[in-house]
């Protein structure tokens, strides 16, 4: 894999030219189980196999897909492409927060996937046996920066599919009822002042807090032991001059800290309630304007828009670091494709043809960057026209420093569980915040370990 430096720079270059988008599991979608999926795109590819195929089927594709709420717009892509080629084409979407399992589980059937995902390296470390080497495929051809690959030696074992970004989204008008622009939250001192004085006046503002709920339920809980945390890694690597680590310091814990109690505390909810909250809370509450600030990336963009494309703004996530008020968005992928190297010849070449075809085709291409709002690493990508996306390239265009995803290298899914654990009793006060610096710091050396033997 190419530098972290390299990827940041390949980023903003991208940003830079008007591309930028959506993420892993947003708040509000409702997961399909892979029966319901299985379901669905099995009677999609039976109703549009009966029309005429213009070529003779080779082949099958298995898509084990990780976004849920991408679920039904890679259903209809799916169908169109089988409708196209005769190919059949099912799309398996595993619940939120439960791709990890579902893809063991599919991988020990008879039928496994053909095409799969892994979150970037610690995520391809337990898959990369099983992932057939795409350096010589189109699809690796038609990337427009190397640094979007993850290799094994010379071996291309897979390929991010979009690039993502997140911040907080608040309300415009909301914030400006109650005084203030944008132009006044310049770093984490300013936001608290807004957000304080807000959550005070919230009866006068007709909101019930500054902040949506930090759910931590399962559906909205990654946005905090996963994209939050993300904060303190990144700083901390900047400062350390590497690019992960097999033992993190917490250097940056209290900066977490103070961010974190602002979210529960400035919050539409008791923070004891938040165990309990989930994402379609916190995205009921922002665009039922009982809000101003939500966590959130460009991906939620189709939750959010009955507020009007006109009235939505996006925050960097400020934590209190010295020079933050140069710091941009969060931007980057942690959704790689791999192509199953057990299945069949046919099945291989039907999957890598199905890939070529969604970054290539008009059709393809306009369902990923229309209909799922993302934007993607290859030649023929389409602009977006997701509103959040042209804010994030507007940080690029003014010179911000985008933070870089660092949670790629956070060492498990145990890593994050163990946080977000310590982060919810924190919360309910059953807790005291020396556990998440314990869950952080302790948590990340051992599971490291077991992970890296």
């Amino acid at each position: 894999m190419k530098s972290k430096q390299t990827i940041s720079l390949a980023v903003a270059s991208m940003m830079a030219a008007g591309l930028l988008a959506g993420c892993g599991s947003t708040a509000s979608s409702t997961a399909s189980s892979a029966a319901e999926s299985t379901a669905a795109s099995s009677e999609a590819a039976s109703s549009e196999a009966a029309a005429p195929a213009d070529t003779t089927a080779a082949g099958k594709v298995y898509y084990l897909n990780f976004k849920p709420e991408q679920d039904q717009d890679w259903q209809d892509l799916a169908a169109e492409y089988t409708k196209e080629t005769g190919v059949p084409v099912t799309v398996v979407t595993a619940a939120s927060g439960q791709y990890e399992t579902t893809l063991m589980s599919e991988m020990e059937k008879s039928e496994a996937p053909t095409l799969f995902q892994v979150n970037g390296p610690v995520g391809l470390a337990n898959w990369k046996d099983y992932c057939y080497d795409l350096s010589g495929s189109q699809l690796y051809g038609e990337l427009t920066s190397d640094s979007f690959a993850l290799k094994d030696g010379d071996a291309v074992t897979s390929i991010a599919y979009v690039i993502e970004t997140y911040g907080i989204i608040y309300n415009k008008e909301l914030l400006t009822a109650a005084g203030y622009t944008q132009d006044d939250i310049k770093g984490f001192d300013d936001l608290k002042k807004v957000a304080d004085d807000i959550q005070a006046r919230k009866a006068e503002l007709g909101v019930d807090g500054a902040f949506t709920s930090a759910g931590m339920d399962g559906s909205s809980d990654w946005r905090f032991k996963t994209h939050l945390a993300n904060l303190p890694i990144y700083y901390e690597y900047k400062a350390d001059g590497i690019g992960s680590t097999d033992a993190i310091k917490g250097t940056y814990l209290d900066n977490y800290k103070q961010i974190w109690d602002l979210y529960i505390t400035d919050s539409t909810c008791d923070p004891k309630l938040l165990a309990s909250k989930t994402g379609n809370d916190a995205v009921a509450e922002f665009v039922g304007k009982k809000a101003v600030f939500y966590q959130n990336g460009t991906w939620a963009y189709n939750d959010v828009k009955d507020l009007g494309d006109d009235n939505l703004g996006m925050l960097p996530i400020y934590i209190g670091v010295d020079g933050e008020e140069n710091q941009g968005l969060c931007t980057g992928s942690e959704n790689f494709w791999c192509v199953n190297n057990t299945s069949s010849d046919e099945d291989i070449q039907a999957t890598l043809d199905f890939l070529y075809w969604c970054v290539t085709s008009d059709k393809g291409t306009s369902a990923m960057a229309d209909d799922m709002g993302f934007v993607i690493p290859f030649k023929a990508a389409k602009d977006s026209t997701n509103p959040l996306i042209t804010i994030a390239n507007q940080y690029v265009a003014d010179g911000k420093t985008s933070v870089d995803w660092c949670f790629s290298t956070m060492p498990s899914e145990e890593w994050k569980n163990g946080v977000g654990s310590a982060l919810t009793a924190y919360a309910a006060g059953t807790g005291d915040w020396n556990a998440v610096v314990t869950a952080f710091v302790d948590g990340w050396a051992k599971e490291y370990k077991l992970a890296n033997g």
